[in-house]
């Protein structure tokens, strides 16, 4: 990662996708000036990092490739597990969640600020993806907003951790059960921080709909149905209505989708990985969520 970095800015250009936030964003005003990201999409798939690769390096570094491919196929597999704990959860059958999607591979690097300052790394936002994955160097950052402008800092997380963020379309899935909270990174002390995220991005024509066991008279539709790529084209197709807070209500206002103030329990809690994931990547996995009382 810090290797990547280090590119010159012809080529990091190079890593471009027309899908927003899909390939390179370097540091700008409408993210942040301390904020560099790459992208490689459907990385679970050894080609599309390779292709990468052979992008930002002569050689096509195939350590690289190797590293972020293995990855990107556990990261994509630990969010399936999760998934199902979900779904199990709620006494759901497989099919209620289950999609065509492909993983898209973040890796970011949040530059260290001036001297004694506190200054943003990304923009407070909910995450437009189905749902994602983190994984993040020791260096604390990421934080979480649990009241009305009060934020938490996710931090003393093992090496091993992951953090597993509720995006706005399972939100919707779930009936506003789950929360799709809003986080920031912000920046401070002497050192960069980096980390690797992984978004799942259902394939075009994938609708979202709640499963109608979330559906009651106690509980009513809060939420349409609508298809997942018109959703994410136009949480991007504004970047000031996506910083702004308003952007929730004119997006769902746009849709036609019913809002709710909802009160629910938040909760910070581990779920111990499966036997199955034996490397050391998967000793404990961190998720936040937000249940509905």
């Amino acid at each position: 990662m810090k290797e990547l970095v280090k590119d010159p800015v012809e080529r990091k250009q190079k890593n471009a996708s027309p899908l927003p936030y899909h390939g390179w964003v370097g540091p700008c005003e409408q993210v942040s000036l301390l904020y560099v990201g790459f992208g490689v999409r459907d990385a679970s798939n050894y080609d599309s990092v390779k292709n990468f690769a052979q992008l930002m390096w002569p050689d096509g570094h195939p350590q690289f490739s190797d590293t972020i491919h293995t990855l990107a196929t556990q990261m994509e597999e630990l969010n399936n597990l999760v998934w199902l704990t979900l779904i199990d959860s709620y006494g759901l059958e497989e099919e209620s969640l289950k999609m065509i999607y492909k993983t898209l591979v973040r890796m970011m690097k949040y530059m260290s600020p001036p001297p004694g300052e506190y200054k943003s790394g990304l923009h407070s936002h909910t995450n437009k993806p189905v749902s994602t994955l983190i994984c993040e160097d020791q260096i604390s950052g990421l934080e979480v907003e649990v009241n009305d402008n009060q934020w938490i800092m996710l931090s003393n997380l093992s090496p091993s951790s992951f953090i597993f963020v509720v995006g706005d379309p399972l939100k919707a899935w779930s009936n506003g059960r789950l929360k799709s909270v809003n986080h920031r990174v912000m920046m401070s002390g002497d050192k960069d921080r980096y980390s690797i995220a992984a978004f799942v991005i259902p394939n075009e024509g994938i609708i979202i709909k709640t499963p109608k066991e979330f559906i009651y008279d106690q509980h009513p539709r809060l939420f349409m149905d609508f298809d997942f790529m018109d959703f994410f084209h136009f949480a991007f197709s504004d970047l000031e209505k996506l910083i702004d807070s308003g952007f929730q209500d004119h997006f769902f206002l746009k849709f036609r989708w019913e809002t709710a103030m909802e009160e629910g329990l938040e909760l910070v809690f581990h779920i111990l990985a499966s036997s199955k994931f034996n490397s050391c990547f998967f000793h404990e996995i961190f998720i936040y969520l937000d249940f509905y009382n």
